[in-house]
């Protein structure tokens, strides 16, 4: 059986993912996918790029993915399905870069600053 695989990240979330054809599987870590996300909008996340394709259910998705948490983890899991879509399909570019599946999202947790309480937070300043 021909699989494909791709990295995909978000925020501080690795996602290593392998896509193979099939009848819809979606396991991440080991779990079901409705099991370890918990919520429906992050399973949408997930889906989105096999939707807009219209090939949902031709495939099977296995998912190693770890850090940050799970919305990151969703975002990182749906950037990965979108890259091993194009290794399977190169026609299908067009179309994800469209809907933007293909770029790395580049923001990050600002670090914190010495002398502030957050990373832009300031204390409160006080003229006497």
């Amino acid at each position: 059986m021909q699989t494909y695989n791709a990295v995909g990240r978000r925020k501080n979330a690795v996602a290593r993912v392998r896509i193979a054809p099939g009848t819809g599987k979606r396991i991440i870590n080991k779990v079901q996918m409705k099991k370890y996300l918990q919520r429906e909008t992050l399973e949408m996340v997930v889906e989105q790029p096999l939707q807009e394709l219209g090939i949902s259910d031709s495939f099977d998705v296995y998912v190693n993915v770890s850090g940050g948490g799970l919305s990151g983890q969703a975002g990182a899991i749906r950037h990965g399905i979108s890259r091993a879509l194009v290794e399977y399909d190169e026609n299908y570019r067009k179309s994800l870069k469209a809907r933007g599946f293909l770029t790395r999202d580049p923001r990050m947790v600002e670090r914190k600053k010495s002398g502030r309480p957050k990373a832009r937070k300031r204390f409160q300043f006080s003229k006497r």
